[in-house]
């Protein structure tokens, strides 16, 4: 959940996991398809929580890959706060505006495409396309006590109960033109959760507390510094990468080996190459979460902590 003012914000997606290899037939929604689904969701949610029916529901008829959605300060979801505090509160006669759906009797703002674009910076990148989950964010907002408890029922059973309606999926599955396994509903911590497991199975879990610090606490600070990693400081909203140099990255992660044969020279210029490579993947998956990355040149190991910090 976020605040502002004396509003709380419940901060969710429809996550849509897809069957096989199909390809993705729409990425975005035009306006005038977007709000069958965004009551289909608005249903699901009360269903859920009774309580969410009294809250405002601000969703896009668009769906993003993971790191698109897990960033710091949640950019999707606060787009879409942003966007729809500027949005009218009452329809004129003459429909909703060019890029939204409104229901003012259920409080549903819904974004879609106009001309085939998504407004504010709604548009899902086509670097991160092609993955087995596709989320559809949502904001719900309104008084705190109440959004309070809507998220407090949320963090502790959507993960169990969350399943979407039958007809939600297949609305869905229709619209994006997907092929649909299974649709449910995740807060955000929910989602931080599965990506934690997925980096762990993908050989980075001492990469994620670092990433769920700039995720969850943006302004807090966290060191990997566990060899054979290579060493990061996150601070400040940036992650600083230490480049060492060949005798620094040798005394720090080598030091082992003193090389007098061609085959020991060898073993070490693959260990130093895959850590290079390593840099580089830590680098891109910080990267594509939104994290700001600088590599800091380190001459001797023993300045590694003055030069990132």
């Amino acid at each position: 959940m976020s605040s502002s003012s004396n509003q709380l914000h419940v901060l969710g997606a429809l996550a849509l996991e897809l069957r096989g290899e199909a390809p993705v037939a729409r990425d975005a929604l035009a306006q005038a398809e977007v709000g069958a689904l965004a009551e289909l969701v608005a249903r699901d949610l009360a269903r859920l929580a009774p309580d969410a029916a009294m809250l405002e529901l601000v969703t896009v008829g668009a769906h993003y890959d993971s790191v698109e959605v897990l960033r710091p300060g949640w950019p999707l979801h606060h787009e879409l706060d942003e966007l729809a505090a500027r949005a009218p509160k009452e329809v004129p006669l003459g429909g909703a505006p060019k890029d939204a759906y409104h229901d003012n009797a259920g409080r549903i703002i819904a974004f879609g495409a106009h001309e085939g674009q998504l407004p504010g910076a709604l548009a899902p990148s086509p670097d991160f396309t092609g993955g087995p989950l596709r989320l559809v964010p949502f904001v719900l907002s309104g008084d705190a006590d109440l959004a309070a408890r809507v998220g407090d029922l949320f963090e502790t059973q959507l993960l169990e109960r969350g399943m979407a309606g039958a007809d939600t999926a297949l609305a869905a599955q229709a619209a994006f033109g997907l092929q649909v396994e299974h649709a449910r509903y995740l807060t955000v911590h929910d989602l931080a959760a599965m990506m934690a497991m997925q980096y762990e199975h993908a050989g980075l879990a001492p990469l994620w507390p670092l990433l769920e610090t700039a995720l969850l606490q943006p302004d807090g600070e966290h060191w990997l510094d566990a060899a054979p990693e290579p060493l990061v400081h996150y601070a400040g909203g940036e992650a600083r990468i230490a480049l060492f140099s060949p005798h620094a990255w040798h005394a720090r992660y080598a030091s082992e080996l003193h090389c007098d044969s061609d085959e020991c020279r060898e073993q070490l210029q693959r260990r130093h190459q895959h850590f290079e490579a390593r840099q580089r993947q830590i680098a891109a998956v910080l990267g594509a979460h939104g994290v700001a990355v600088t590599f800091v040149h380190c001459v001797r190991d023993a300045d590694y902590r003055n030069a990132l910090s």
